[in-house]
């Protein structure tokens, strides 16, 4: 009689347990490669839903018509209908759209006062806030995707599962230092208002570019409609070693068409609080008497494409002006406003500003803070007049309602002021 060797029992054990290991260890493979999937698929729906909310959330700018065009702005992010649509995708399928038998959904975004609102919000309605007062948006979106392994499961019943994404964008702290902005300067009336500065929400104030007061001269006038005059000052952001519209009055006039271009130094392309500040060189203040210098009213020129297309006289010197004009389309409403929320426009009108210790033609200026002015067009017309002697413009203080798209808030303490949008979640 003989007994099997210890060899061939060894030999059968191991083939008993690969039996065993083999269905375990593909099972595993196959929950991993599920689980790597639904993964996959939730990352690639999140992109898509910061990117919505990101888009949605530049738009809220405190009007009463802001949450329809953050809604529109944030749909075009992920739409495939246009050239303008990123096509965010997840797993191979477009987001918001139904392939074969898989569905991916996109809720409408949802609008909020508080960034505690909108991260806690658990239902569609809940906390939401209306157009003028949100500053946070909630989005989102879900798509279905196919299991491969685990639907072989007998407790699954569909292959098809539902991934869901949520986003929360918004405001941020307020900014110390603010990048793309205008660089006119006004001193603050009231250093001890950390709110406003002294300045009114809702009023009009009649801009006068800062003049000398000699024997006999006297204060320009105030322009129709504006309640109260203040001075301003061009803040020296001419670009010595520009490549692009490198003149003086080219520079000008785009700083104030649509703020400092972007720039490898911040220092030409942005403005900090706490740092100090000189006048424009050439942007000299003259007896109040005398008319503005010239770079002033290329700034005023840029100023007016907020208003409409054409060059107006006056401005037809600026170098390379035909070509800027292209460049920079007007407000979608050019209109007189008394109510800021009543506005309806792109905020294209808007300006945000330094807010100085003092305005000054020797001495340095010290930044305080930012805040935003909505440029007003002239009484019974639909731009202003770059040409005014004075330098003047009227616009309405509106506090810190919308979002830069630039700019850092660490390095300084603010209690308000405008900040730029970030993702809370």
């Amino acid at each position: 009689m003989r007994f099997p060797s210890r060899s061939s029992k060894s030999g059968a054990a191991a083939i008993q347990m690969a039996v065993i290991l083999v269905p375990v260890v593909c099972a595993l493979i196959g929950f991993a490669l599920d689980l790597g999937i639904l993964y996959s698929v939730k990352g690639e729906l999140k992109a898509g839903a910061s990117a919505m909310a990101l888009a949605a959330a530049q738009q809220l700018i405190g009007t009463d018509t802001a949450t329809a065009g953050a809604t529109a702005a944030g749909q075009l992010t992920i739409e495939n209908a246009s050239s303008f649509g990123n096509k965010y995708y997840f797993h191979g399928l477009p987001i918001g759209q139904t392939t074969g038998s898989l569905t991916s959904v996109v809720s409408d975004p949802a609008y909020y006062a508080t960034a505690a609102d909108a991260l806690a919000s658990g239902s569609a309605a809940a906390g939401e806030s209306t157009s003028a007062q949100a500053k946070y948006v909630r989005v989102t979106m879900s798509g279905q995707t196919q299991l491969l392994f685990w639907s072989f499961l007998p407790i699954v019943s569909d292959r098809n599962i539902n991934v869901l994404a949520t986003a929360v964008a918004g405001i941020s702290a307020p900014l110390c230092q603010a990048c793309g902005i205008e660089p006119l300067a006004v001193a603050a009336l009231s250093q001890s208002d950390t709110m406003d500065f002294g300045f009114t929400i809702g009023t009009k104030y009649s801009f006068t570019y800062l003049c000398n007061l000699a024997a006999g001269n006297v204060l320009p006038p105030v322009l129709a409609g504006a309640s109260q005059l203040i001075s301003y000052v061009l803040l020296n952001r001419l670009d010595p070693n520009a490549l692009v519209f490198p003149d003086e009055s080219s520079q000008a006039y785009r700083d104030g068409a649509g703020g400092l271009p972007g720039s490898s130094n911040s220092a030409q392309a942005c403005f900090r609080v706490n740092n100090t500040e000189s006048i424009w060189v050439n942007a000299a203040v003259n007896a109040c008497n005398m008319s503005v210098a010239s770079v002033v009213t290329d700034t005023l020129c840029g100023l007016d494409t907020r208003f409409e297309s054409a060059t107006p006289t006056g401005c037809g010197g600026i170098v390379g002006v035909d070509t800027l004009s292209t460049v920079y389309q007007p407000d979608t409403d050019p209109n007189d406003h008394d109510v800021y929320t009543d506005y309806t426009g792109n905020g294209r009108r808007i300006l945000t500003i330094p807010i100085v210790d003092t305005v000054s033609s020797g001495s340095n200026m010290v930044v305080l803070g930012f805040r935003q002015f909505l440029l007003i067009p002239i009484q019974g017309a639909l731009d202003i007049n770059p040409s005014d002697m004075f330098g003047r413009f009227v616009a309405m203080y509106i506090g810190s309602v919308a979002p830069l798209s630039q700019g850092r808030f660490d390095g300084c303490q603010q209690t308000a002021g405008p900040g730029k949008v970030v993702l809370h979640q």
